[in-house]
């Protein structure tokens, strides 16, 4: 019974053996996997450390920033300006008006519709009276026309003028006596008021950016500048004649430029009403001599064959920067498709032009040859304006871009390689300070 015992007992003690080897070794592969695990917490919790601290720092750098710019009053000051007046728009202060008012204030709304349609008849009338006065101006336009271009002499009265400064006109007068053999065998020979009319392109900025230096030969064949109105009953418009007297360059006498206008309220925004507008233009035909269009160039092209390897030079036409070109202006469409920004600005730049004819060359032209009335122009901008040089140093001038007193202003395309501005909204510049001028300092995003 013993030896069965002890031959029965076996078993049980090479099970118990296995047992133990084979906890052993699952309690030496959970001893590694737990390393394992222990190693791979402790890089993640330094990973984890790393990235903490570095967003700390990033944030101390921040704040150290934010505190920086906060103590600056000029930034403080102009965020508060920007506060004060969110929180006190007229739009936000009538949405919290009560509905019975809101009605009230629609149908003020209604009266001011119908005011600028009585604006509007207003203008109509202006343009009536423009008309008629335009009549009584014209034979001393005639006369004006008359001694330039030599047709007749002043009578002294005609010539009689009480200068400013006459002490300076009497001396002028005594000095000139010395020489008056010599004088009167010039003036024998000068006809008129010599380039009259290109001299005034010459002085005014607006016209002299748009004559080239091949333009200027065919302006001194400029005799007269003329504004016509449309007749009573048709569309408000006017027209602009420019009379040339006999050139090499073309056969035309006048040269006309029309422009449309329209005096109504906008049905999508009637409260935009400020009074007529040019919404069109339309220019002539030139006929221009042979070979002497200054409106284009000729350039020559050397072009390969692709198969014989020959080369040949072909003469090709290209527009040319011309005055010009005035009178062939970009056409508005007539299913009022839109125009791309660069012809909305030609356009804009043109209408411009044409208006400074009507109301300030035409009626005005002796004191732009003189020089007196660009005198009084820039005078009353200053007077206007009334700015102040920005000196401040946060102002970024960059290629189509500048800063000018709390706007920001694009470069616009002009006649040739002038360059002219426009305020723009550009979002490609933010707010970031002010200096002592008022002036807002911007940035590049």
């Amino acid at each position: 019974m013993g030896g069965g015992f002890v031959v029965g007992g076996a078993a049980p003690v090479r099970s118990l053996a296995a047992g133990a080897a084979a906890s052993a070794g699952a309690g030496g592969r959970q001893q590694v996997d737990t390393d394992k695990q222990m190693a791979d917490n402790s890089k993640t919790e330094d990973t984890a450390s790393d990235s903490v601290e570095a967003a700390k720092n990033a944030s101390n750098k921040k704040e150290k920033l934010s505190d920086q710019v906060m103590q600056n009053p000029q930034v403080l000051a102009a965020l508060q300006d920007r506060l004060d007046n969110t929180a006190l728009t007229p739009s936000s202060y009538i949405e919290t008006l009560p509905k019975a008012v809101k009605r009230r204030i629609d149908a003020l709304k209604q009266l001011q519709v119908k005011c600028a349609h009585i604006e509007a008849k207003f203008y109509e009338e202006v343009h009536d009276l423009e008309r008629k006065y335009a009549a009584l101006y014209q034979p001393l336009f005639d006369k004006r026309r008359e001694f330039i271009n030599g047709e007749a002499e002043p009578t002294d009265a005609e010539s009689e003028w009480h200068s400013e400064n006459e002490e300076e006109d009497k001396l002028a007068g005594d000095l000139k006596n010395v020489v008056v053999i010599e004088e009167k065998a010039e003036e024998a020979n000068v006809k008129g008021i010599p380039d009259f009319w290109f001299t005034i392109f010459r002085n005014v900025d607006m016209l002299s950016e748009l004559v080239q230096e091949y333009d200027e030969p065919i302006l001194k064949h400029l005799q007269d500048i003329k504004v016509k109105f449309s007749e009573p009953g048709q569309p408000m418009s006017f027209s602009l004649e420019f009379h040339f007297g006999p050139n090499d360059y073309f056969s035309n006498s006048v040269l006309t430029k029309t422009y449309k206008m329209k005096s109504e309220p906008d049905k999508t925004d009637p409260f935009s009403f400020e009074g007529p507008e040019i919404v069109d233009c339309e220019g002539c035909t030139i006929d221009w001599k042979k070979g002497k269009n200054v409106t284009v160039k000729t350039i020559k092209k050397k072009q390969k064959h692709k198969g014989r390897g020959t080369v040949r030079t072909i003469t090709k036409q290209v527009p040319n920067d011309s005055f010009f070109n005035f009178f062939s202006p970009i056409k508005v469409s007539a299913d009022g498709e839109a125009l791309d920004e660069d012809s909305e600005f030609t356009l804009a730049a043109d209408f411009e032009i044409g208006h400074f004819f009507r109301e300030r060359i035409v009626p005005r032209a002796v004191l732009y040859f003189t020089g007196e009335a660009i005198e009084d122009d820039d005078n009353f901008e200053e007077d206007e304006e009334g700015e102040e040089e920005c000196s401040c140093s946060l102002v970024k001038d960059t290629t189509d871009w500048e800063v000018r007193h709390s706007r920001v202003y694009q470069k616009l395309p002009s006649w040739g390689s002038n360059v002219s501005w426009q305020p723009s909204a550009c979002s490609l510049f933010y707010l970031f300070a002010s200096c002592d001028t008022d002036c807002w300092a911007w940035a590049l995003e």
